[in-house]
């Protein structure tokens, strides 16, 4: 299978660790791999399914794609990278948070530009741990998702599967992934209505209302999926077990709610979420203390 390429130089040093981090749900994610500084993601787009690898050499960004969506993923690689995300304005005063974006300066807000690919991970990490959360995405992969095309299959990358894929998957399944009914149903209702919820990409200011309607997916699961598929730089994860606490001990020196929060980061409006992944990557969050919450031992994993 023949490769389409593309060189891109974007006007900022791009940081591909940093861009995609928010994508790759876990080190064992069978849909991205990092292959000696080139990143490797399988993506399943509007056009087909695609292997996309990509890598920064010097000033340029370079980029292998194969399969159906080849053209469609190069296409739209400048905003997956940030290139639509506008910092004009974000000045912060705070030292903690001026610190941050002094050392990650050409951090932008990626728009991945699928909702789908965005819904699914974010439907698997509701109140469960972030391991429970990546062993359910890992293996919902592994066992319904499609190999990837061209040098992806070698790697053994997986594309996330459709949603008539999904939709398909009988309960007894999610059980042994395991996913529990309640985020299931949820991903059944959301897959019901996924063509809808890509024609959101066009209409930004309406996503949220649109993604709340579906039962199931409340504020912290919509500005999960906005931040990732629409680039939406002000969707901070309010209801997140640590994100509040963490932006409030890192500007008010005390662990708060999300009250607190979003009172905190009103200066900041049209930017929260840019303010929520500056502080992660800063590592400047409430600091952790005791053993980690074990996951749950009662589905038939």
């Amino acid at each position: 299978m023949t490769a389409e390429q593309r060189i891109w130089r974007p006007p900022w040093p791009v940081n591909l660790t940093e861009s995609w981090s928010a994508w790759r749900r876990g080190t064992g994610d069978p849909s991205y791999r990092i292959v000696t500084g080139a990143h490797w993601r399988a993506l399943a787009t509007p056009a087909g399914a695609a292997t996309l690898r990509v890598r920064v050499a010097g000033e340029a960004v370079e980029a292998s794609a194969w399969g159906e969506g080849a053209a469609w993923v190069l296409e739209e690689l400048p905003r997956m990278l940030g290139a639509d995300d506008d910092v004009a304005g974000f000045e912060p005063q705070h030292p903690v948070l001026a610190s941050a974006w002094r050392s990650h300066r050409h951090l932008r807000v990626g728009r991945g530009g699928i909702v789908w690919a965005a819904a699914v991970p974010a439907v698997l990490e509701q109140k469960v741990t972030g391991q429970e959360a990546f062993t359910g995405y890992r293996r919902l992969l592994r066992r319904f998702g499609e190999v990837a095309p061209g040098p992806g299959a070698d790697l053994e990358l997986r594309v996330p599967p459709s949603p008539q894929r999904l939709r398909g998957v009988a309960s007894w399944e999610w059980l042994r992934l395991p996913v529990d009914g309640a985020r299931s149903d949820t991903l059944q209702r959301l897959a019901r209505v996924a063509p809808a919820l890509e024609r959101t990409l066009t209409d930004p200011a309406a996503a949220d209302g649109r993604l709340r309607s579906v039962p199931g997916v409340g504020a912290w699961t919509s500005a999960e999926i906005r931040q990732r598929a629409h680039g939406d730089a002000d969707a901070v994860s309010v209801g997140d077990f640590h994100v509040a606490r963490s932006i409030t001990y890192a500007l008010l020196g005390e662990e708060r709610d999300d009250a607190a929060m979003l009172e905190v980061l009103a200066p900041y409006a049209g930017h929260r979420y840019r303010v929520q992944r500056l502080l992660e990557l800063a590592r400047a969050g409430h600091p952790r203390r005791g053993a980690r919450m074990a996951p749950r031992r009662h589905l038939p994993a």
